[in-house]
């Protein structure tokens, strides 16, 4: 039988991963080509045979998204996947006329044919959107689970910006190993958290292999998802975060309602700096969508080493990468807390962006006027380096998850926003957590 000719749109993440699972060992398929949208550099490489598996000796080619359908005529595609996160309904539907214009049949795949299942109990942390809150819910899952008596590690969703068989699996259970992986500015503040807290941490390409290791020394799973995804495994308890800040999209971004859909329980966050109107309408459609599930109510407070050293200030307020890119959000914790603490102005970076910087202010026009932490590789994180040194401002708020002096060298004063998940009223993770596992 003649192998049906498939390429996978996707970004470095979901798309690898729905391969390996799928397509990786099957002779009714060819993948022909992957295509590579939101992250920088990732279009022009391969996807390197030694993953790929023994039907594609030479890896698979991977473009970027705009040469789709040049790609569908010329390599004679006869089914395109698409395999990435956080994208509005509408535009999912554009690329599938795109694609079946161009002559290809149009796949999304499921839970059942892309889920591994653990021999371990796994409890998945996922969201309608990314930004939500995910991070923050998983480490108040994985100190609830800890207190219990069970060890846990953190599985994170794929962000394999660098060598694909090097990050093949990767554990990471200190700081020294973030440095010898040579870990982005995105991968840190998903890793940094997690081992400040005492919480291992896996991530990479393969996710049955690292599923398989983390199993031989953790009770419990926690898959920590990436943007709107759902999770890589199958799930003995799905929590899933919404954001009233973006009411609404609960049933209009793919696949954040997939995971409204099949959750267990939802955790809407940030109830303490939204309307509480919309507060209401996430709850109704929440409820709507999905009947059975739980829904608990919970805030973000944000905390601040010296507050007092804000006020009066004209400040740079930097905020999570992802979240004002395709999270899609004009601000997040920082911009709160200047407001919050009396920063005199919030300055614009943007005259002061430099290089890709100043690319991704072209590329995502409603940022607003706050400083992504962008950081997919050493040139991007010189270049933010170099915008932050050149802002002219007495101090820089920095809201990203991690301390960025690590990394960077500031010339300013730079005060930390963190912000930890807290609980408001009944239920609470840690009933619903503790009726489900029970003390170890």
């Amino acid at each position: 039988m003649t192998r049906v000719r498939t390429l996978i749109m996707g970004a470095a993440g979901r798309d690898f991963h729905n391969f390996n699972v799928f397509y990786r060992d099957n002779k009714d398929y060819e993948v022909v080509a992957f295509t590579a949208t939101q992250i920088p550099n990732i279009d022009g490489r391969k996807y390197p045979a030694a993953l790929a598996g023994s039907l594609y000796p030479e890896g698979i080619p991977i473009y970027p998204e705009s040469e789709l359908v040049r790609l569908i005529k010329e390599l004679k595609v006869e089914q395109v996947i698409f395999a990435y996160s956080d994208v509005p309904h509408e535009v999912v539907m554009h690329k599938a006329s795109t694609v079946l214009a161009a002559g290809a049949d149009f796949r999304m795949m499921g839970l059942n044919s892309t889920q591994i299942k653990s021999t371990k109990p796994v409890v998945s942390i996922c969201a309608v959107r990314t930004g939500a809150g995910k991070s923050q819910t998983t480490r108040r899952v994985a100190k609830v689970l800890t207190d219990l008596g069970y060890k846990v590690a953190a599985i994170r969703h794929p962000m394999p910006y660098g060598d694909l068989v090097k990050q093949k699996v990767q554990r990471f259970a200190t700081y020294a190993d973030l440095d010898k992986n040579e870990c982005t500015i995105e991968e840190r503040e998903e890793y940094e958290p997690h081992l400040d807290n005492g919480v291992i941490v896996y991530a990479g390409v393969d996710y049955e292999a690292i599923l398989r290791q983390a199993e031989k020394e953790v009770d419990i799973v926690l898959w920590d998802g990436g943007n709107n995804d759902f999770s890589f495994y199958k799930s003995d308890l799905s929590i899933v975060v919404a954001d009233p800040h973006r009411a609404g999209n609960e049933k209009s971004y793919h696949p954040g309602e997939t995971n409204v859909r099949s959750a267990d329980v939802f955790v809407i966050n940030k109830v303490d700096t939204a309307d509480p109107e919309k507060v209401i309408a996430v709850r109704n459609t929440l409820h709507e969508l999905n009947p059975k599930a739980v829904i608990i109510e919970a805030a973000s407070p944000l905390f601040v080493d010296n507050a007092d050293a804000i006020r009066g200030k004209r400040v740079l307020v930097i905020e999570d990468g992802p979240t004002l890119t395709h999270g899609e959000m004009a601000y997040g914790a920082g911009w709160v807390a200047a407001r919050r603490f009396g920063a005199a102005e919030i300055v614009d970076p943007r005259p002061f962006a430099v290089r890709s910087i100043h690319d991704t202010y072209v590329k995502y026009p409603n940022t607003g006027p706050i400083l992504p932490a962008m950081g997919y590789g050493d040139e991007m994180v010189k270049d933010l380096e170099a915008t932050i040194n050149k802002a002219d401002v007495d101090l820089v708020i920095s809201a990203t998850p991690i301390d960025l002096t690590r990394i960077i060298k500031v010339n300013k004063p730079m005060q930390r926003v963190r912000y930890e998940l807290q609980e408001i009223g009944q239920p609470t993770l840690e009933e619903i957590l503790k009726a489900k596992f029970g003390k170890k």
